[in-house]
């Protein structure tokens, strides 16, 4: 048996957490690797719906999380979510959950610092959720980033805390927004320290055993390929890199264990905040889509905009992602329409391209060059074979495969975890 390694192939927001949590039943640790709290997954058991924003999936089927150190992680929100869905009756300890111990801290001047810049930029916002992640990164890449191993060390912290407010200071000082003191910061972080510190470890160590050991790993992505901070719509995008490569770096593992990579999409698509989409519906059908799909980004609450499914797009992010089969979700959405579109290349300033090109203007003015299909009016929602999908529908799921030029290995027909047809097991070799 080999890893998976689950990511998006759109923008974010395609269905992961129902996707993980169906695998995560057939693995025995699952690891996310990249991103911070701007990140969420939704869970539907039995009835009971659990919103994940930093935990790892798995945990919700009884299996090890472990938060890895390409994960920016604000220790506050962890453990609001760690109570959150203990209340739920999902208790998570140190026996469950383990944290790489260089995984970087959001702190509250991150947060501060990252609504500042977003106000500063008026109507050119990027569409940040305000929470610190970029800043953190930022501080990774300058070297002085706090570390959770550094609430071992209050020396450490309070010499860590003169270069990072010196910093953050000086820049929010700057953008007119107030400034931090040292002693409250240093406080909250040693008040926070006993109750973070008994789940760290050096996750590489551990993952490496399990790898000797033969155990199935499943690494979860956060946002999607179209946000990778190299290869996405920047500088519309994320602070992380999306793609499946940083499984391994983003958890301490070779890259001959990241494994066989899913990317999971939409039959349609969406986008939440600022930034290039050009199947983007503005029109009743747009509308329709986002009411049927209930499309709100589940950390922020905020509406999603919605379009044609955009082969071409999702084609690039199976080239530079990784991604070797598609998992395919809210089919049941597209249900009654009398004709689909599919977006198979971009018009811009009078040029076809079967690519997005990175160019920001160049994106703002791709126009989608669409291929229509007919559609279905019997419901596909529930459907657990080929055999219970209308022909149309079936159709349709081949032509996305054509156009990305990658099988569709698993296709999900409702929230529900066993409402999915799997076509190849991710985890078999």
């Amino acid at each position: 048996m080999t890893n998976v390694t689950i990511i998006g192939a759109q923008w974010g927001d395609e269905g992961k957490g129902k996707v993980v949590d169906w695998l995560a039943s057939r693995a025995d640790i699952v690891v996310r690797f990249q991103g911070g709290h701007n990140a969420g997954h939704t869970l539907v058991v039995g009835n009971q719906t659990y919103k994940l924003s930093l935990l790892p999936s798995g945990l919700v089927r009884g299996k090890l999380g472990i938060i890895g150190n390409g994960v920016v992680i604000d220790p506050v929100a962890l453990l609001a979510e760690i109570d959150r869905v203990a209340a739920q009756g999902l208790p998570v300890t140190p026996d469950t959950l383990r944290i790489a111990d260089n995984a970087p801290l959001i702190l509250p001047l991150h947060a501060a610092l990252d609504s500042a810049r977003e106000t500063a930029r008026g109507e050119r916002k990027i569409g940040t959720t305000g929470r610190g992640i970029g800043p953190a990164y930022e501080d990774k890449v300058a070297r002085r980033a706090i570390r959770v191993c550094d609430l071992a060390e209050p020396d450490t912290l309070s010499a860590k805390l003169d270069e990072l407010l010196l910093h953050h200071n000086t820049l929010l000082a700057g953008l007119g927004a107030p400034t931090f003191e040292k002693a409250a910061l240093l406080e909250s972080l040693l008040q926070l320290a006993p109750k973070l510190l008994p789940f760290a470890e050096p996750v590489w160590e551990r993952l490496a055993a399990a790898k000797l050991a033969g155990k199935r790993i499943l690494f979860e992505g956060a946002q999607a390929v179209m946000l990778d901070v190299d290869h996405g719509t920047y500088p519309f995008v994320t602070s992380s890199n999306t793609v499946a490569g940083t499984a391994a770096s983003g958890s301490g593992v070779g890259p001959d264990a990241v494994g066989r990579v899913l990317g999971i999409a939409k039959a349609y698509c969406t986008r939440v905040g600022s930034g290039p989409f050009p199947t983007e519906l503005h029109d009743a059908t747009g509308q329709l889509l986002g009411e049927r799909g209930h499309e709100f980004g589940t950390v922020t609450g905020r509406k999603r905009r919605c379009g044609w499914f955009d082969a071409a797009m999702v084609r690039q992010a199976v080239k530079v992602g990784g991604i070797n089969g598609l998992a395919l979700t809210k089919l049941d959405v597209l249900d009654g329409f009398a004709e689909l579109k599919i977006c198979v290349g971009y018009a811009i300033h009078g040029q076809t391209y079967r690519h997005l090109p990175a160019g920001m203007a160049a994106q703002a003015a791709a126009l989608p060059v669409y291929e229509t299909l007919e559609g279905w009016s019997h419901s596909t929602r529930g459907a657990r074979s080929w055999a219970e999908l209308p022909a149309a529908a079936i159709k349709y799921v081949k032509r996305i495969e054509e156009l990305v030029e990658a099988p569709v290995t698993l296709l999900s027909t409702s929230p529900e975890r066993d409402d999915t047809i799997l076509v190849q097991d991710p985890f078999a070799n």
